[in-house]
């Protein structure tokens, strides 16, 4: 039996401030799928973007794109005003998108409404928001420390934070903890609006009989909440400096090859936990979308490993991935 759908990201969509968002035009694009007798939604990576603005390349592996929340819906709800002076500098139109300016006005905009939030939330909302929380703290206590962090250092890779907080030292751990537990507060409220958002969106699609075909990468950015918490399950040195990097050997289409720059995974140590990481990774994708497309799963056979600091992909070497060990 044969099915078919059509790939589009999201931030492809028309959009009222710049890029698409899971607002209106998402659901008309369900209906447009619907009507086309079409029975899947395929999109790139929804993780929050970091230098360079590529889906491929996240500060999390579990978070949403703060950029892909629709602020029409929360202007409905009361968290934003529709007269907001920053509203109107990303309504204005422009010849190109300009993430520069929406990554810096959206994030004003979202921390307005997170304060909104708390000033106004009734216990229902509450209700829904402790429940976010406790069923994701797994992961979102280090992304939200993690965002706050990298505020407060000026947006610098966290390998060039101070050494106590970049090692992840106990005391400056709860050190700055304390100290940004505002800016943490936002960052956790804002994957709670996302994901509100998504799961929104995703249950109209799937009653309309449209699947969300979501897409995993299967590595993460070095400049990650993922690498930063658990920095023993990946090629890095003592001082968490990456030791050997992901990438492609040479070929027809590149003759110095594919240097991606993502740290590769220290499998033997992952083995030992029977790879409770990635077990994890992969419940949780399941939850949010109905297909996952696991982007270069051939590294889970065999991988090349291209050492740190080598400008192209040329002296590197395939070495042996997991395999049936991590699959079954």
């Amino acid at each position: 039996m044969h099915s078919c759908g059509i790939l589009l990201h999201i931030t492809s969509l028309p959009g009222k401030y710049g890029i698409g968002t899971l607002g209106e035009n998402a659901y008309k694009f369900v209906d447009f799928l619907k009507a086309g007798g079409q029975e899947y939604w395929q999109i790139l990576p929804i993780g929050p973007t970091g230098y360079g603005d590529s889906p491929y390349q996240s500060y999390s592996a579990y978070a949403g794109n703060p950029l892909l929340i629709d602020l029409d819906l929360l202007v409905r709800e009361g968290l934003i005003s529709s007269t907001d002076h920053d509203l109107a500098v990303l309504a204005q139109k422009k010849d190109f998108e300009d993430y520069a300016q929406l990554f810096t006005y959206k994030n004003i905009l979202l921390h307005k409404a997170c304060t909104a939030f708390f000033e106004k939330a009734s216990v229902a909302q509450l209700s829904a928001y402790n429940a976010f929380y406790y069923d994701n703290k797994f992961w979102l206590n280090d992304y939200a420390l993690f965002m706050a962090l990298k505020y407060h250092f000026g947006h610098v890779m966290w390998t060039e934070w101070e050494d106590d907080i970049r090692l992840r030292k106990e005391e400056a751990v709860k050190e700055y903890s304390e100290k940004l537990e505002k800016e943490i507060k936002c960052w956790k409220f804002i994957q709670f609006m996302f994901f509100r958002q998504y799961h929104s969106l995703k249950a109209y699609a799937n009653k309309r009989g449209i699947k969300i075909y979501g897409d995993m990468p299967i590595y993460v950015s070095m400049d990650s909440s993922d690498i930063w918490a658990n920095p023993e399950l990946f090629m890095l040195d003592k001082d968490c400096r990456p030791v050997k990097v992901a990438g492609c050997p040479p070929d027809a289409f590149s003759p110095t090859g594919q240097l991606w720059g993502n740290p590769l995974y220290n499998w033997d140590k992952m083995e030992l936990d029977g790879f409770k990481w990635w077990v994890s990774r992969v419940e949780y994708s399941s939850k949010l979308f109905d297909l996952t497309r696991i982007d270069h799963f051939r590294g889970f056979s065999g991988y090349y490993s291209i050492p740190a600091g080598n400008i192209n992909a040329v002296e590197g070497e395939w070495k042996e991935g997991p395999g049936k060990d991590l699959i079954t």
